[in-house]
């Protein structure tokens, strides 16, 4: 049995179904994150598994106990929230402590821990501080070091980095990134933000209405979404989706593509007998923005990699990269272009389409075709 065992959970308000069958199971040791849009239930299964609300139906498992009975106290967990709900009385080292000092830790050991939680979280100089005199970051690292202390065998964070800035967040998770490679724990992770999903994740459970409409790797995620929502959801840009007609050319499947006032048709290698069922008809084709960039002459004529030139809607400088705007098959479409090669609004520019990692979706359905 895994770390954490989630079995058949449903949750009922009245007759109002918050949760619908909820199977999740992970190792010791993996680093789950619960992910999706507000309202989807995460926040309520975290509850449920810290023991902060009741189960209607269903099992989890902490390790090898059944833990729907019991206690928050008498799960074995440390949870951190949203906020950071320090005592302000207190200096850092008494807010580490305090939980160590209600189970009655003897002192000695107490200064132990203390000690190596603040050599982990490197904030050895802010012990004697108050949380008054920290920023918003270091108060997260201390909500995180009281939770570190108690040892537990599952940790929780309940969105614990959406009170923090832009630059605070990216450091922030860097930090936890780092905390799970130094203590080892399994932890379960709930936000709604689909960086910190890809980037901290081992597992992802992509939530929906109360639902898990998938559950894998990042990577598995990212290249493998197994429908239209999930493959909008995870990703920065986000997927582009164009309309497409299914044509037979040549006894071939490809895509048709209007890029302005020239028309493609983009060989489909491999897909030929998912898409015969489509032929003549539409269908919804994913293409990542980074997988429509700037042509690269080498690659030109590739299996896969198609040409098209069509007209600049938006330029869009990010530094690393230009996002640029185009309209195929009057839809909008995202391209990740390297700054050097990058044309400016109005002009025109010839685009490289890598259709090795394309996805297709029935319109009807939104579920993955291929």
């Amino acid at each position: 049995m895994g770390a954490l065992s989630i079995r058949n959970v449903r949750k009922s308000y009245g007759t109002t179904e918050i949760l619908k069958g909820i199977n999740i199971e992970i190792e010791e040791g993996e680093f789950l994150i619960l992910v999706g849009p507000s309202g989807c239930g995460k926040s309520t299964l975290l509850a449920m598994i810290a023991g902060l609300d009741n189960i209607t139906s269903g099992e989890v498992y902490i390790g090898e106990r059944k833990v729907n009975d019991l206690s928050p106290k008498d799960r074995d967990i440390a949870m951190v929230f949203q906020s950071y709900a320090l005592y302000p009385n207190m200096t850092v080292r008494q807010n580490i402590s305090f939980g160590l000092e209600i189970r009655k830790v003897p002192k000695a050991e107490q200064q132990k821990i203390v000690a190596q939680v603040a050599q982990i979280l490197q904030m050895e100089q802010l012990l004697d501080r108050k949380p008054s005199q920290l920023s918003g970051g270091q108060r997260q690292r201390v909500a995180m070091g009281r939770a570190i202390a108690r040892n537990p065998t599952l940790f929780l964070f309940d969105e614990p980095l959406s009170n923090l800035d832009a630059k605070l967040r990216v450091e922030m998770r860097t930090e936890i990134k780092l905390l799970h490679k130094r203590v080892g724990k399994t932890i379960v992770y709930v936000t709604h933000d689909q960086v910190e999903a890809m980037t901290l994740g081992d597992k992802i459970a992509v939530m929906k209405d109360g639902e898990v409409v998938q559950f894998g790797t990042p990577q598995q995620i990212y290249d493998n979404p197994v429908n239209l929502f999930v493959a909008s959801f995870m990703g920065s840009p986000s997927m582009n989706f164009i309309p497409c007609r299914v044509a037979v050319l040549d006894g071939k499947f490809g895509l048709k593509m209007d890029t302005g006032g020239q028309t493609h048709v983009f060989p489909v290698e491999g897909a030929s007998s998912a898409l015969a069922a489509y032929a003549g008809r539409e269908i919804i084709v994913g293409i990542r923005p980074e997988k429509i960039t700037h042509k690269v002459d080498f690659l030109a004529g590739a299996p896969n990699f198609y040409v098209a030139e069509t007209t600049i809607e938006i330029s869009e400088p990010t530094g690393a990269d230009t996002l640029l705007v185009i309209t195929i098959n009057d839809k909008n479409i995202v391209c990740r272009v390297h700054p050097d090669y990058a044309k400016s609004q109005g002009e025109r520019m010839a685009f490289m389409f890598d259709m090795s990692k394309t996805v297709y979706f029935d319109p009807v359905t939104e579920l993955r075709i291929l």
